[in-house]
């Protein structure tokens, strides 16, 4: 097969990247809508293997296509290939393996996008299953890419989160304050998020007293052990806030 002239194999090799582009962006978006919608929130694992499973293709064909533009005869090479990766079959070895055990993983459910797990002195949630590689954000924000073969040949600890998650807030209460007012201000605030469960309600336990603050516990459930943090700093700043106006008063 002849080789194309030259301006004719430009804006071809132009026209296959435009539409590499367009895909990827459109994927993107696509990514993007699945992680908004109800459907597959909870199940972000499914999301970023069809987005990943997509762009590989998009970029295989991409790639088929423009050898053929420029004549490269594919079952030549393809054999040719076969040849040469014997050679490399030992330096392609990490990666092929990375991918199979990636495929296991997601097709295994056996982790998901938000449980956490602990692998070699590694502790954190994970943040995204790949084909090749997953990433472990541990609670000081540091994120871990964990190659898949790693986790599919060695021992892991998985923690499975709870279907709901009490918060305990320790705090030190003036003297001055009334406690009853407190309290009710206190479960009036946490009752009216829609995470907070109902039953058991928001309650508030003594822990001790001196001269100057009692030391109170302010205790409530949420649905969502993922939102932990969240509802412990919005209801310590609710506490801080009644402290503080009842200081300047």
């Amino acid at each position: 097969m002849p080789i194309l002239d030259l301006d004719d194999t430009i804006i071809r090799v132009i026209i296959v990247i435009i539409i590499v582009f367009i895909t990827t962006l459109i994927t993107g978006r696509i990514a993007k809508y699945m992680k908004k919608t109800e459907k597959f929130s909870e199940n972000m694992t499914a999301v970023y293997l069809i987005h990943d499973i997509i762009n590989y293709s998009i970029y295989f064909i991409a790639i088929m296509i423009t050898l053929q533009m420029f004549g490269i005869d594919l079952g030549g090479l393809l054999l040719s290939l076969g040849i040469v990766g014997i050679a490399v079959s030992l330096a392609a070895k990490d990666i092929f393996s990375n991918f199979m055990s990636g495929i296991v993983l997601i097709l295994g459910k056996s982790i998901k996008v938000g449980e956490t797990v602990e692998i070699n002195n590694h502790k954190g949630n994970v943040e995204r299953v790949s084909l090749r590689t997953t990433r472990i954000i541990d609670d000081n924000g540091i994120k871990h890419i964990v190659p898949n073969s790693v986790l599919t040949n060695n021992t892991y600890l998985q923690y499975k989160a709870p279907e709901k998650y009490r918060i305990n807030i320790i705090i030190h209460l003036p003297l001055k304050f009334d406690v009853k007012e407190f309290e009710e201000y206190v479960v009036n605030k946490i009752s009216r998020y829609e995470n907070v469960l109902k039953n058991p309600k928001p309650a508030l336990y003594s822990k001790g007293i001196n001269k100057d603050w009692m030391e109170l516990k302010v205790s409530f459930w949420i649905k969502n052990y993922k939102n932990k943090d969240k509802y412990k700093l919005i209801i310590t700043n609710e506490i801080r806030k009644y402290i503080e106006s009842g200081e300047k008063g």
